[in-house]
Order: C-alpha cells, then sequence, then structure tokens
C-alpha cells in the first residue's frame, strides 16, 4: 500500500487566522470562546461561541465571490490557499487529474439559509438571490475549491455531523493508498454561528452558557465554533520526488457506527474506533503517546469517550496523554476534527502537547491524564485523533512523526 503524508497544512479559526496563531494560542492555553455578535443574539439563550471575531470577507474575496461564497466556504478557500501554498504544488497536466478534494460540513451554508429565511418569513420579501442553492449546498466549498487549483480527481464533501472532517480525510488517505490519487486537499469546515444555528443547538440542551470544561466534573455542556482546517495529503514518493517538507504521516483510519441511538455514545463503536485505526497504522498500544480527545464538555460524551479509550488501550491507557482542544476554539461540528488535526501535527514535530482549558474539578469517571490547563513539552511519535458524531458514526485517524 502507498503511504500518505501531509505536506501542507491551513486554518482560520476563533484562535487564529493562521496555521502560526493557532499553534501559539494552542500552546499558551488561550481560550477563543467569547460573547457572540450577531442579529438578534440577545433572543437567545446561549450567547457564547469561538466566533471569528473581526472577519471582513471584502479583505478577502471581491463582490461577485461574496455573492456566491458563504461563510464557510470562505473559510474554507482562506485555509486552502494557506495549505496548498505550503505545499508548493502547482496543479497542471497529469497531477490535475490525479489530485481531487474531499471535505467535511455539516451545516454547508448555515449563514445563507438564516438570511434567506429571514428575508422570506420576516422581511416579507418573495424573491431570493439566483445563487442561494449553489451558495448554501454542502458541497459549494469542495467545489471553489476543485475550481479554484484546478483539481480535476475525486472531489466530494462528506457530511456526517461531528466526525465530517475525520471522515473526509479518512476517505482521501484511503484514495492515495489505493492509487486513484497522488494528492488529496482534504479538511473540513463550519459556520453555523447564527441565530438558527444556534436556536436549533439550543433545543437538545447539550450547550454552556459559560465555559467549555472537557473532563472537568463540572462542566456543564459544548460551546460551539466556527473556522476550517485544510491539508495537502500526498503520496510519499511523490512528495518525497520533488523534495517537499513532510510535515506528518497519516498512517491509520478506521470509522464504525454504534447503531445504538442518534444522540448517546456507545463506549463500544468508539472503543472499535481507536482499536481499529491502530490496528491499520500497525500500531500497538504502547506505541500511542497522545490522543486529541473528542472531548466536547457534555456529561456523556466525556465519561463515554474516557471509558472507550480504557477499553481500548487497557493498562497502557494511565500512561496516555489526552486532552480536548475544544476547550480552546470551540465545537466546529463537522469542520472540528480538522482543526484539532493541527494539534496532532504540532505534538509530533514541536514536542507541544495541547492542553484542556477550563480544567477544574477532577471526575472519578475522566481518570485518565487530559493536560489540565498548561501545554506540556513532551516527544511524541504516534498519536490518534478522534470524532464521534450524533447519530453512533465515529472515526478516528492515526498519525506519526517523520
Amino acid at each position: 500500500m502507498k503511504r500518505i503524508v501531509i505536506t501542507g497544512q491551513g486554518t482560520i479559526n476563533a484562535l487564529g487566522r493562521n496555521v502560526p496563531e493557532t499553534l501559539e494560542a494552542m500552546r499558551e492555553g488561550r481560550c477563543g470562546i467569547s460573547d457572540l455578535e450577531f442579529q438578534d443574539v440577545e433572543r437567545l439563550s446561549i450567547r457564547i461561541g469561538a466566533q471569528v471575531k473581526g472577519y471582513e470577507p471584502e479583505e478577502t474575496f471581491n463582490r461577485q465571490q461574496i455573492a456566491l461564497y458563504d461563510r464557510f466556504t470562505q473559510f474554507t478557500l482562506i485555509a486552502a490557499r494557506e495549505a496548498i501554498s505550503q505545499s508548493g504544488l502547482t496543479f497542471s497536466g497529469e497531477l490535475a487529474t490525479r489530485s481531487g478534494v474531499v471535505l467535511g460540513t455539516s451545516g454547508g451554508g448555515m449563514n445563507t439559509l438564516d438570511e434567506n429565511y429571514r428575508s422570506v418569513y420576516e422581511d416579507g420579501k418573495n424573491r431570493v438571490h439566483p445563487f442561494v442553492v449553489p451558495k448554501l449546498m454542502n458541497n459549494a466549498a469542495a467545489s471553489h475549491v476543485s475550481m479554484e487549483w484546478n483539481l480535476k480527481g475525486p472531489s466530494f464533501t462528506v457530511a456526517t455531523a461531528c466526525a465530517s472532517s475525520n471522515h473526509a480525510m479518512g476517505q482521501a488517505m484511503q484514495m492515495i493508498r489505493s492509487g486513484m490519487a497522488d494528492v488529496m486537499i482534504t479538511g473540513g469546515s463550519e459556520a453555523m454561528l447564527c441565530f438558527g444555528g444556534i436556536k436549533a443547538w439550543e433545543g437538545l440542551r447539550v450547550m454552556s452558557k459559560d465555559a467549555c470544561r472537557p473532563f472537568s466534573a463540572n462542566r456543564n455542556g459544548m460551546v460551539q465554533g466556527e473556522g476550517a482546517a485544510v491539508f495537502v495529503f500526498e503520496e510519499f514518493e511523490h512528495a518525497r520526488a520533488r523534495g517537499a517538507e513532510i510535515l506528518a504521516e497519516v498512517v491509520g483510519f478506521a470509522m464504525t457506527s454504534d447503531a445504538a441511538d442518534i444522540v448517546m455514545p456507545s463506549k463500544q463503536g468508539a472503543s472499535r474506533a481507536i482499536a481499529g485505526a491502530m490496528k491499520d497504522a500497525r500500531m500497538n498500544p504502547e506505541d500511542v503517546a497522545y490522543i486529541n480527545a473528542h472531548g466536547t464538555g457534555t456529561a456523556a460524551n466525556d465519561k463515554t469517550e474516557c471509558s472507550a479509550v480504557a477499553d481500548a488501550f487497557g493498562h497502557h491507557a494511565d500512561e496516555l496523554m489526552i486532552s480536548s482542544t475544544k476547550s480552546m476554539h470551540g465545537h466546529l461540528i463537522g469542520g472540528t476534527g480538522a482543526v484539532e488535526l493541527l494539534a496532532c501535527i504540532m505534538a509530533l514535530r514541536e514536542g507541544v502537547i495541547a492542553p484542556t482549558i477550563g480544567y477544574e474539578e477532577p471526575d472519578p469517571e475522566c481518570a485518565l491524564d487530559v493536560v489540565p490547563n498548561v501545554a506540556r513539552d513532551v516527544k511524541v511519535d504516534a498519536v490518534l485523533s478522534n470524532a464521534f458524531a450524533f447519530g453512533g458514526l465515529n472515526a478516528v485517524l492515526a498519525l506519526r512523526a517523520t
């Protein structure tokens, strides 16, 4: 089987407008969660989120592009630009036909939906913009990335709620591994911080009104975030032949279904995904030093995830470091696994383990080393990234240092 390496990464999120800013914030344990700013926020009971503050689309895109790009697409294109620039790749000729895009998102063009429902039902207008459908469709971001960079290979979008990005990156990996493509642009994006987006999540009663405190005994719910992270996955020999800088190697992937409940997580399903990723990567439990947890800050997720990790790792679970960066950048739903992969790469390249901030009280049901509040300098060679979604869909990636 072919090997897969990462040769570019890009992001925009509440912690930073690019990768260096984001990693600096993670190293410092900085919180990107603050008061939300958008129309009618005062009508919500949840008024906090990890919002990309001060973002002005006009600084990056022209008027025609803004008419066609929802916020989630804009974020994707910004992150893709950084990642592809770092990779040094130009897509033309045969490489263009052997390169594609697989991205994850859950809500797609939620801001476009919100604005147009408001226009029709609140303002009483009978017309909407002719580009509403191509602007809000979930595959919009993937399509625009393929068009902007001339990517003519397999391109599509994965929508599996909170596991969307990990599923997308896993599919990208498998396409290169199988020989279907040489390069895949992959990751995920979400921009759900609008009135309708928050109002829908309020109904689930899983949202915190004050902070995201994963694994802490006094945790009281998740906090939404927004943004994107995009990576260049490349076949190893292709990257080596052109002298590319290799950030990390993607060595394993597994996905499972709980087949149990639409919202409650299952230890067995999560554990099988974790064990499956290690098996695919030909890793033993003792090879893994760090897990970037799904770690939403809800009572159900955190204790179930810790139990699944303990089940998959056995005695080695006590030696693991496991942290949730959602405590800093919020839960980006379909884009969350992509932003969290940045922390995994930082661990492998820089030996810095991003912390779980907001941790206040130990929870006997989360009795693992959750790297509380302060980043840790530890050299690691192998890591996992967990994503467990509503609908019982689980996706875990395994990475190694190069």
